[in-house]
């Protein structure tokens, strides 16, 4: 299927690993020129060069850039053309109880995980809006509703993510541009690679029976009991930018695996 994204301009932030990186991909497979963002110079240029072994023919940009600080994000924007897409992906998040997570932990989880998506989205939609034509992509996950113990600070942006996105939608009626939200469930990102390694060290277990263990005890809600590829979460989000999208907006698309429940 051709999702007319040739010579689509696309920026999607934190995607030097895992599901950025994977959706950056999966862009440039359909013709998009794509510029990925790390935060250091050194993780974006070795991102660059990946994706340039496999797509030598395709355009492909890195901006370095710290989303905890409002200045690099001036910076970055002032680097970057009027995009058609932007995929609001950055994120971090910090396993505390709550009554160690610090105000400085909630300040930092709100500045990249919230702030950074407003900030962005500020700058372009109006661009969007007067070309009539865009895609905003927020990407929240299954914790702003699941809301594990350990973390809450996560949980609260990503549930904030969800009421940012559809206000920004309300503002694109009768438009070509839409923003929706996107919401992952456990995926097999390097970092969920390197969980269920050192756990199946700690446990004296295999990596299958630690995955098995962790939807049988942890994610039982889960109806899809594994965890998704990066690949099935990009190919969605690459979907839902392109212009066969257009009667999409203003929604929370899950992909969690049935893991949030509910009939919406």
């Amino acid at each position: 299927m051709d999702l007319q994204l040739r010579d689509k301009i696309v920026f999607i932030s934190g995607s030097t690993s895992g599901i950025g990186f994977c959706v950056a991909k999966t862009f440039l497979q359909e013709g998009a020129i794509v510029y990925i963002n790390g935060r250091t110079e050194q993780s974006v240029a070795k991102a660059v060069d990946q994706l340039q072994i496999d797509f030598p023919k395709e355009n492909i940009k890195g901006i370095a850039a710290d989303f905890s600080d409002a200045e690099s994000i001036r910076q970055l924007i002032q680097q970057l053309p009027v995009i058609d897409i932007l995929i609001n992906n950055v994120g971090i998040y910090a396993s505390k109880s709550f009554f160690e997570t610090t105000d400085k932990d909630w300040a930092d989880h709100l500045e990249v995980n919230v702030m950074s998506g407003v900030r962005l989205s500020r700058y372009f939609l109006p661009k969007m809006l007067a070309k009539n034509w865009g895609r905003i992509l927020f990407i929240s996950s299954e914790c702003a509703t699941l809301v594990p113990a350990d973390l809450i600070a996560y949980s609260t942006t990503k549930a904030a993510i969800l009421a940012v996105s559809r206000g920004l939608a309300q503002l694109t009626k009768g438009t070509g541009v839409s923003v929706n939200t996107i919401i992952p469930g456990s995926t097999k990102t390097e970092g969920a690679e390197q969980f269920l390694s050192n756990l199946a060290k700690t446990e004296n277990k295999t990596i299958p029976q630690v995955e098995a263990d962790f939807f049988k005890e942890v994610r039982k809600s889960s109806l899809l009991q594994r965890f998704a590829s990066v690949e099935e979460i990009a190919h969605t989000i690459v979907y839902f930018s392109s212009p066969l999208a257009a009667a999409t907006n203003g929604a929370a698309i899950k992909l969690d695996g049935g893991s949030m429940g509910g009939i919406l």
